[in-house]
């Protein structure tokens, strides 16, 4: 008898509790968890009737009392009643709404545990996005199209989310196919955290030259004759990246309050409610906040925000801190946008980028002397933190620091937890376990596997990150993308990863993935204990923010290809549809008009998704394809019944790179 892969799945949800009860544990011990769901409940009238009622769906809830459901009711942005239709519909009053679900499968809200969310929807409707595009040939069109639309003195940025290893041709664009695209338009594409590509009139722009030195960390690479080239390299610091990144034109607030938008609907299109923003460089606290302050007062937010504070200044990062203890209260803000703490810069000796095409960095000598009192503010202050770090070299000396200050004032529950650990080891696992600390990981090796593997080899790159090992220690692990400056935003596309241990250009780093109901628990649940909120969000459980998603397809018995595909066919926040397409498109309010009108956004709206009006425009071939064998004009504008659209293109690509 076949076994049905759904049934599969769902029963992985309840095996893999075994793997995260020990951090289910650690999570129930704290204050607030559970609390939501109890007093909520036991609040219930009578004749409390539902604002919002969802029924005939397949609700995969991540609450191990009730995995499965195929209602739910809110009220007042709540979770009022789970289970099945009929002891949902009981809750109907005159004035619910009431959403046939057509046996779609919905799943908490995702909650992106280390996003860019704040910085990146500033920027957000100035950049060309190549999130999944499958071709080089499709990318190129795009940028020249863009350069074309794109007015004096503006840019054409490319700015993360892509590698050369999702392209068909399987390499990066020239600086002469970038020249030949745009040769009067400024182009700026950022590569990871390993170079950037600049077109002529970009390097015009920036200004430099043959007598612009090398800055620290960083190469502009030159010609025979000493002219730059065009390509910037990060030896490994990014600070050469970003900081030409920084000297292209900024939107002005109307539209970087447009922007954010826009970014936010793009998220809620991918089924993400909530997000824990991790800082970032050059996003200074309060200026680079107003924006989203604004929204926050508005009460325009569709995604939920916890902030972390970044430090901006190095040698003055205590200072930074002392004076945001002492004028930001922690957890100031509602369940919309709240701050949560410190990092992921802490100071910046202690900054490990992981550009693995360089050599693993020694951290400087002066790193502890100046992590120590930092952390040692921050625990006085009862301050949570966060701090980003990729190689377990790293790790050992930020946790001798942290050990040390905990001898002399005890963390005693203080949330606290790296971001990344690539390569964490299980002694080092053990010591972050033993301080009460989590690990927030993301899909970075999704965009850098093959870099990885060519450098260490594939056998340590099985275990980066080491995901099941943290679980089986009882650390609390969140999951995330680290978007939007390197690895994609989508959600999608680190499920994937998890669950199939394969880079976005297919290379396999693990021979076994995740379960997928434990890469969701990740995602929803597991997020939540970063933000101190476990408890509040991450499942469909009566009490807790009513964020959930219903999908274009089931994520539990789709192919492994197809899970890069899914999105959110309806998406509601607080109790509230805020994103709808297909059979809901009409119960979502319509999306507002992208400013300027000459944005990459208004073309190209986010990640690229099979289907997209893009692949029938971009290749001009009438006759047969050297590499597919076929009719190429003609089967590109059919509906090819395949899972992999990159693989279609073929290991190649098409013989056809119409420019």
């Amino acid at each position: 008898m076949s076994q049905d892969p759904t049934d599969k799945s769902r029963r992985h949800f309840l095996a893999s509790s075994s793997v995260l009860g020990a951090a289910g544990a650690l999570w129930a011990a704290l204050p607030f968890a559970g609390a939501a769901g109890s007093s909520f409940a036991s609040s219930l009238g009578s004749d409390m009737k539902a604002d919002l009622i969802l029924f005939n769906g397949r609700l995969h809830t991540v609450d191990r009392e009730k995995p499965t459901a195929s209602a739910v009711a809110i009220k007042d942005g709540r979770f009022l009643a789970v289970g099945s239709d009929a002891e949902v519909m009981a809750l109907r009053g005159s004035a619910t709404q009431v959403i046939d679900l057509h046996k779609r499968t919905v799943i908490p809200g995702l909650n992106d545990s280390h996003l860019h969310l704040i910085r990146g929807g500033l920027n957000y409707n100035l950049e060309l996005r190549w999130e999944g595009v499958p071709s080089l040939a499709d990318a190129l069109r795009m940028l020249k199209e863009q350069a074309d639309r794109t007015p004096t003195p503006q840019w054409v940025r490319v700015v993360g989310g892509w590698n050369e290893f999702q392209f068909a041709e399987k390499r990066m664009p020239t600086l002469d196919e970038l020249n030949k695209a745009a040769p009067d338009t400024p182009v700026f594409v950022l590569h990871l955290y390993d170079r950037a590509l600049l077109n002529r009139a970009a390097l015009r722009v920036v200004g430099y030259t043959r007598d612009t030195p090398n800055p620290p960390g960083g190469e502009i690479v030159r010609d025979a004759n000493g002219e730059p080239t065009g390509m910037l390299v990060a030896r490994p610091n990014a600070m050469i990246l970003y900081s030409t990144l920084s000297k292209g034109p900024k939107l002005p607030l109307e539209y970087q309050v447009n922007s954010t938008r826009q970014f936010m609907r793009e998220l809620n299109r991918l089924g993400v409610t909530s997000a824990i923003d991790a800082g970032g460089g050059y996003q200074n606290y309060p200026d680079d906040y107003q924006v989203i302050e604004q929204l926050a007062k508005d009460q325009q937010l569709t995604v939920r925000i916890a902030y972390n504070l970044f430090t901006q200044k190095p040698k003055e990062e205590l200072t930074d801190f002392k004076n945001w203890t002492g004028s930001v209260k922690l957890h100031q803000g509602d369940d919309f946008l709240r701050h949560n703490g410190a990092g992921e810069m802490l100071v910046f000796s202690a900054a490990d980028f992981e550009d693995f095409l360089e050599p693993r960095p020694d951290l400087a000598p002066n790193m502890e002397s100046d992590l120590e009192p930092v952390v040692r503010h921050l625990v006085e202050q009862r301050w949570p933190f966060r701090l980003h770090a990729t190689y377990d070299e790293s790790i050992s000396r930020m946790l001798d620091v942290f050990e040390k200050v905990n001898r002399d004032i005890p963390f005693n529950g203080l949330p606290w937890f790296f971001d990344h650990a690539e390569t964490i080891t299980p002694k080092n696992i053990e010591r972050v376990r033993a301080l009460g600390g989590g690990i927030a990981i993301q899909h970075r090796m999704a965009f850098q596997g093959e870099y990885f593997v060519d450098r260490y080899g594939a056998k340590a790159a099985e275990k980066t990150p080491p995901i099941q090992r943290m679980l089986a220690e009882g650390v609390p692990v969140g999951a995330g993308t680290d978007a939007t400056r390197v690895a994609s935003y989508n959600p999608w596309t680190s499920l994937y990863w998890m669950v199939s241990g394969k880079t976005v250009g297919g290379l396999e780093l693990y021979p076994q993935g995740l379960p997928r109901a434990t890469a969701l628990e990740l995602f929803t649940h597991g997020s939540a204990w970063f933000s101190s909120e476990q408890g509040k969000k991450g499942q469909i459980k009566v009490g807790q923010l009513a964020d959930l998603t219903a999908l274009s397809a089931d994520f539990f018995s789709v192919e492994e290809e197809a899970i890069k595909w899914i999105e959110s066919v309806l998406t509601v926040v607080d109790g509230k549809v805020v994103y709808g397409a297909g059979e809901f498109d009409k119960l979502a309010p319509p999306p507002a008009p992208v400013l300027p009108d000459w944005s990459p956004v208004a073309k190209v709206p986010g990640h690229w998704k099979p289907g997209a009006p893009l692949v029938a425009q971009v290749h001009q071939c009438a006759g047969a394809c050297a590499v597919h064998a076929h009719s190429h004009d003609r089967a590109r504008r059919s509906s090819v019944p395949i899972s992999d659209f990159q693989g279609f293109w073929g290991a190649f690509g098409c013989s056809c790179f119409a420019f």
